[in-house]
């Protein structure tokens, strides 16, 4: 893998930072994990499908959902599928069910020779309410690198 874009990779997650600092006074209402579906980069544009779950920190029901992840920016190789863990943020304490849905912006970086690691901040849902900060690194089988804008969409499956 070149140097260079592990150290661009590692950069543009550390910039990030966590979503907490950046967003003071929320608190982390739940965590979201999703399974990654095999896909294959284009160069300047990325499209990943994957499957979704939320664990709400307070007793509820966990809540599905169907996402796409779009990234801008470099993105080359074939993932075979992966795992992605944020940490839900919000103002609130309570998620009501469904109010994940929506879309959110962000960074992306990722790095995957074989198994692969990366990290995804974004920020969005319903009114901008929420921000997902990545709890453990992005696991994943491909050979690929991408690093840029993401846009994840985000549909409630009842």
């Amino acid at each position: 893998m070149n140097p260079k874009a592990l150290a661009l990779c590692a950069a543009l997650v550390a910039l990030a930072g966590p979503a907490s600092a950046q967003t003071p006074g929320w608190t982390q209402t739940g965590m979201l994990t999703c399974k990654l579906n095999p896909s294959i980069g284009f160069i300047i544009v990325g499209h990943q499908s994957m499957e979704c779950r939320f664990v709400p920190s307070m007793p509820a029901p966990p809540q599905l959902y169907e996402g796409a992840l779009n990234t801008v920016g470099i993105d080359i190789g074939v993932v075979g599928g992966g795992a992605l863990a944020w940490g839900v943020l919000a103002p609130t304490a309570g998620v009501p069910a469904g109010a994940l849905a929506g879309n959110y912006v962000g960074a992306s970086g990722d790095v995957a020779l074989g198994i692969g690691v990366g990290a995804n901040v974004l920020v969005g849902g319903s009114n901008r309410s929420f921000a997902l900060q990545p709890l453990s690194v992005e696991g994943s089988v491909a050979l690929n690198v991408t690093l840029g804008l993401s846009a994840l969409q985000l549909r409630w499956v009842p």
